[in-house]
């Protein structure tokens, strides 16, 4: 059975290769210091790791910056959610997303199809205190997976190195008297990539990108970056023989740009990047120019 990761980077834009502007060139890293936007634009680059990578279009039509519950239900769904309420939308999902996303939801449309999916994110015990109707007031990720009426990790399963939380490195979960261990970049890395070996579809959702970039200080994106870089290597490294022989495939964008410009603490027009390695990476980045067209490209590798 195919394996696909998404790695869903909260603000992660595809901006200037300028050190001064962009921290992407300025945080050490190899992953994220992508070429200039032209390019890429025109067709797929190589990228990091034998990877391949496009900038594509977060704007879709719609006058405005992207922002979070349109550019999240739009990746999540592959519906233009944007020219849907004709506006961008930020905070969590409205009721008009909330049922994009529970009709087209990309775990709900793989799972009604057969094919395994996942939400690797765990979540707290007081997210179980609220009802289903508050649960569906939260995040886009959130209401995909109760479209699909998918488990939720817990943090019993953090503990046994089954899922991972939204900051990876337990720190978050540590200061709020969570009895876990820290864990590294590389450890959750490896988490993920262990997981995504049950076949099927694994999203995972790294949400403090954006965090980071709304301070608009270089060294706290920097700081960010460099985790992420890890992060994902660690991924590659896991399933480097499946990947090697096409049975994996590995996909890492964005909803909009923001940690790619720190001279602004505001989101940006810039496209995101596409990034893909393993199976058909260079075909679907070749392939995918806009945000919408994501999620279709995920079933269409699951497809029967």
């Amino acid at each position: 059975m195919p394996i696909t990761i998404l790695i869903f980077i909260d603000g992660l834009g595809w901006g200037v290769p300028d050190r001064h502007v962009n921290p992407q060139h300025a945080y050490g890293g190899e992953v994220f210091r992508l070429p200039d936007a032209q390019a890429a634009l025109a067709g797929a680059v190589p990228a990091f790791g034998g990877g391949w990578a496009r900038a594509i279009d977060a704007v879709l039509g719609v006058p405005g910056t992207p922002q979070s519950a349109t550019g999240q239900t739009t990746l999540l769904s592959g519906v233009n959610s944007q020219a849907a309420i004709g506006k961008h939308l930020t905070g969590f999902p409205n009721e008009a997303l909330r049922a994009i996303l529970l009709e087209h939801s990309v775990l709900r449309t793989l799972t009604l199809r057969g094919v395994p999916a996942r939400f690797l994110n765990a979540f707290r015990p007081r997210f179980w205190e609220l009802s289903r109707e508050k649960q569906l007031t939260l995040s886009a990720t959130t209401v995909a997976n109760l479209a699909a009426d998918l488990p939720f990790f817990t943090m019993d399963d953090v503990a046994a190195g089954r899922s991972i939380y939204q900051d990876f490195t337990n720190a978050d979960l540590i200061a709020r008297g969570f009895d876990l261990q820290p864990m590294t970049a590389d450890e959750a890395g490896r988490v993920l990539g262990r997981a995504s070996r049950a076949g099927g579809f694994t999203l995972y959702e790294y949400f403090l990108s954006d965090k980071a970039g709304h301070t608009g200080e270089a060294d706290v994106i920097a700081g960010e970056l460099a985790k992420l870089d890890a992060f994902v290597r660690a991924v590659l490294a896991e399933l480097d023989a499946e990947l090697r022989d096409g049975r994996a495939q590995v996909l890492l964008t964005s909803d909009h740009g923001n940690l790619e410009d720190a001279t602004t603490r505001r989101h940006t027009t810039n496209p995101v990047p596409l990034m893909a390695w393993g199976a058909q990476a260079e075909a679907v980045t070749g392939a995918v120019t806009r945000l919408d067209q994501v999620t279709p490209a995920i079933v269409s590798r699951h497809a029967v």
